[in-house]
C-alpha cells in the first residue's frame, strides 16, 4: 500500500511491482476511503442505492473524485457544490458522466451548497486544504466559509440525511460541532469501517485474487 502526493507515483509502483499495489491515497483519488464510505452508506441506507442522493460540499479533491466514481458505479445520484475555481477536474467529471450514463445516476455540479444538498440522503464534507495544500490554507479559509456543513445546511436535506467526513475534521471550519456530534452524524461508524474495508481489500487480493 502506498500513500503518496503524486498519483503518478502509484502508477509507477504498479508498473514495476510483482505484487498488487493499493492506492492508500494520492492527489487524484482516495479509493480506500471511498470503499469505507460506501460500506457505511449501505449499512445506513440499504444495498439498493438507486435513487439515493449523495451531496459533497467543499473542495473538488481526491475524496470527492472517489465518491463521484463510487456513486455512479452504484447508480447513486451525485451532487457537488464547490467555490468557483475549486471544481473537480474536467477529466474526472467526464469519467463520472460516463459511469453515470451506464448506471443511470443523475449528476449535478454547482456553486450553491443549498442546491446540492436539496433532497440529499447523504451529505459529505472534507477539509478545505488537503495534504500538500498547506500553503493555500489561509487563502482557502477566506473562500470556503459559505460551504460549511452546519445545522442550517443539513436542514435543507432529507429529514433522515446522514452526514459524513473522512476525518480528521477542522471543527468550526468545514463542519460544526453540533453537526459532527449530532443525530445525523455517522462519522464514527465511518471511521470504524475504514478497518473493515481495508481487510476486505486484503482478503480479495491475497485470497480471492
Amino acid at each position: 500500500m502506498a500513500r503518496v502526493f503524486a498519483h503518478s507515483d502509484v502508477v509507477t509502483l504498479a508498473e514495476y511491482s510483482r505484487v498488487p499495489v493499493i492506492n492508500g491515497l494520492s492527489d487524484y483519488s482516495h479509493p480506500c476511503q471511498g470503499l469505507a464510505d460506501f460500506l457505511t452508506i449501505i449499512e445506513k441506507k440499504g444495498r439498493d442505492l438507486k435513487g439515493k442522493k449523495l451531496a459533497f460540499v467543499g473542495d473538488g479533491n481526491n475524496v470527492a473524485t472517489s465518491l463521484l466514481f463510487g456513486a455512479t458505479k452504484l447508480g447513486m445520484d451525485f451532487a457537488i457544490a464547490t467555490p468557483p475555481g475549486y471544481e473537480l477536474p474536467a477529466p474526472v467529471w467526464e469519467l463520472g458522466q460516463k459511469f453515470a450514463a451506464e448506471s443511470g445516476s443523475c449528476l449535478l455540479a454547482t456553486h450553491d451548497p443549498v442546491e446540492a444538498v436539496r433532497d440529499a440522503d447523504v451529505i459529505y464534507t472534507d477539509v478545505w486544504a488537503s495534504m500538500g495544500q498547506e500553503a493555500e490554507a489561509e487563502m482557502r479559509a477566506k473562500v470556503f466559509p459559505p460551504y460549511q456543513v452546519n445545522a442550517a445546511l443539513v436542514a435543507k436535506a432529507r429529514p433522515d440525511v446522514i452526514v459524513m467526513h473522512c476525518l480528521p475534521a477542522h471543527r468550526g471550519q468545514e463542519i460544526t460541532d453540533d453537526v459532527a456530534d449530532g443525530p445525523h452524524s455517522v462519522l464514527w461508524d465511518q471511521a470504524e469501517n475504514r478497518m473493515h474495508a481495508q481487510k476486505a481489500i486484503l482478503a480479495e487480493l491475497m485470497v480471492g485474487g
